[in-house]
């Protein structure tokens, strides 16, 4: 794993697995937050964002993950390996809940300075709302993606400790 693009609604544990995954592998982590948004919770817009998501593609080795799926077909065209992480959307608010809880009014490693950890009852419905939508969407760039990916599915938190610990008997002990 050289390239590993992974993808998943919010609260799926995405920047996790790619922290984690980056110092297992010895590999940069691109967190689309970082590129979505800029100091102050203000969006950049898609103009801004996609050359930024370009160039970090365009790098040899990466875990990049996050949504922007107008930016999937260069992603996937480069990565070797897809993650998507599909876990239940109860389980995904409360997830959204407690980071928020832990790290509030603190900024977060995979956001930008100026854009402190606050509790937002809009997300937190979004996420609900977009439960089927957003599902469907990822299922489709799932099922549709290049036949080059090395492709996991993960529809469980123990799908994912146990594709962790298959790292870490493979010599990646930087996975827990």
């Amino acid at each position: 794993m050289q390239r590993v693009m992974i993808i998943g609604q919010s609260g799926s544990g995405k920047s996790t697995l790619a922290r984690q995954l980056g110092s297992a592998l010895d590999l940069p982590v691109v967190h689309i937050d970082l590129i979505h948004w800029k100091s102050g919770w203000v969006e950049r817009t898609q103009n801004e964002k996609t050359p930024l998501i370009v160039e970090a593609v365009a790098q040899d080795m990466w875990v990049f993950e996050g949504g922007n799926s107008t930016t999937y077909p260069q992603r996937m065209a480069r990565a070797d390996t897809l993650i998507w992480l599909d876990l239940p959307a109860p389980l995904r608010i409360a997830r959204a809940i407690l980071r928020s809880a832990k790290s509030y009014g603190k900024p977060r490693a995979d956001l930008p300075a100026g854009c402190p950890e606050r509790f937002d009852a809009t997300f937190y419905r979004w996420i609900w709302n977009t439960r089927h939508t957003g599902r469907a969407s990822l299922e489709k760039w799932h099922d549709t993606a290049p036949d080059h990916l090395e492709k996991h599915h993960f529809t469980s938190t123990s799908q994912i400790n146990a594709f962790r610990s298959i790292l870490k008997g493979n010599g990646s002990s930087a996975l827990r």
